[in-house]
């Protein structure tokens, strides 16, 4: 079996539109949360969402009638991809362009193009529906573009699992180039779903903070917890062939070590009580790992700051790790950057990595009332230092989806 590593990373994302800056404001514990701006909310009871700030598309596309022709969820990938492949180097090399590929999901898709579209469609008659609608709208688009920009012709496909939608692409792109069937892969999430229709729809099911202070959106683990932040953004990773990685003298940022992809089979939205799937998702991640204690080990938690999603993966840990549970360093940068959805496994992934290559743990901000059924370390409020060897990162999403990867300091 090969071994696999992580040679380039890009982020767009509520708290900065490169990895760097990202980096620096997630250690910093700066929240990423406030009203919402990007289109009228007055009919929502919804107050907060996690926007981009400051992304301006038509640096990523040659002409803006290119940029045009792509949804947003789109315009993300490409941003992100082109940041981690440029970090990377990759282009550079001689890589075999039919070994190269691209696995970029989004949980959502288009959703910002159907719903233009759509009006469309009612307001002015089916003759003025853009010809590019269902090429910008489908799911698979992001990872096409991306597969075009970079001539990559190896395995190439999107992961649809929701909010484990990344942290699967990440962790199939893994298993792609450890078992051969690729030299490097461009892998990760991307999701644009910030508008009234989406958050009608999460708000309806009962899955959205309803609060309108920004410090208390997002509050994982907290006992005033109420719900999640919208968030939206990319994270995209170069997953690459540890030899190949070597031979061309790459910055290596962690080694990909184990992956776990389970379901819970119990319910569409809510988690299973007993978090069967979780446990064995993040079990099977650590077992491949070989961690064998809790010790510095770092936890990215899916911690949404939902009741049940977080008394539940407390449990899991628990269950995994045992007594080991209560030295894992543990936290939720949902808290600052909202949670993206079908990008969120990829851009915690990203997060994870800085914080064992620097052996930073970043907070989970605005902690300030515990929840006796919560009584980990989830790292309250201020970055810690630590000596970080290895660092899981679990997503879990509707429809039973469970997906943790892990990774580990070289």
């Amino acid at each position: 079996m090969n071994r696999v590593v992580i040679t380039g990373m890009g982020v767009v994302s509520p708290v900065g539109n490169d990895r760097e800056s990202f980096w620096k404001n997630i250690k910093d514990g700066v929240c990423g949360i406030d009203k919402i701006n990007r289109f009228d909310a007055s009919r929502l009871t919804v107050n907060l969402d996690a926007e981009v700030k400051d992304f301006n598309a038509k640096e990523y596309f040659p002409s803006v009638v290119e940029m045009r022709r792509s949804d947003l969820y789109t315009q993300y990938a490409i941003a992100a991809s082109q940041e981690a492949v440029s970090d990377s180097k990759i282009l550079e090399s001689d890589i075999d362009k039919s070994r190269f590929g691209v696995y970029i999901g989004s949980g959502i898709g288009g959703i910002n193009t159907f719903i233009t579209e759509h009006d469309k469609l009612n307001n002015k008659g089916p003759e003025r529906v853009s010809p590019f609608f269902i090429p910008m709208m489908i799911g698979n688009m992001a990872t096409g573009s991306v597969s075009i920009r970079y001539g990559a012709m190896g395995p190439t496909l999107p992961v649809i699992t929701a909010c484990a939608t990344s942290t699967n692409t990440i962790g199939e792109a893994y298993r792609a180039v450890k078992h051969g069937y690729a030299d490097a892969i461009i892998a990760g999430g991307t999701e644009a779903s910030i508008n009234e229709l989406a958050m009608a729809g999460f708000v309806s099911c009962q899955a959205l903070s309803l609060s309108d202070n920004p410090d208390e959106g997002s509050i994982p683990f907290d006992a005033r917890r109420g719900g999640f932040v919208m968030g939206e953004g990319a994270g995209i990773v170069i997953v690459e062939e540890y030899e190949h990685a070597v031979k061309r003298n790459a910055k290596i940022y962690a080694e990909i070590v184990g992956y776990g992809n389970t379901s819970d089979a119990y319910h569409i939205t809510a988690p299973h009580p007993e978090g069967l799937g979780a446990i064995n998702a993040i079990r099977g991640a650590k077992d491949e790992a070989g961690i064998e204690s809790g010790e510095k080990v770092y936890i990215n938690a899916h911690g949404t700051g939902t009741h049940l999603n977080d008394i539940m993966e407390t449990k899991a840990l628990k269950e995994v790790f045992g007594k080991d549970a209560y030295k894992l360093h543990i936290s939720s940068t949902k808290s600052m950057t909202g949670h993206m959805l079908g990008a969120t496994g990829a851009v915690e992934l990203i997060a994870s990595a800085m914080a064992i290559k620097e052996g930073v743990v970043p907070p989970t901000i605005n902690y300030t009332v515990p929840d006796p059924d919560c009584d980990l370390d989830y790292t309250p409020n201020k970055a810690v230092k630590a000596e970080l060897l290895y660092a899981l990162s679990s997503s879990l999403g509707f429809g039973g989806h469970n997906a943790c990867v892990a990774i580990k300091r070289v």
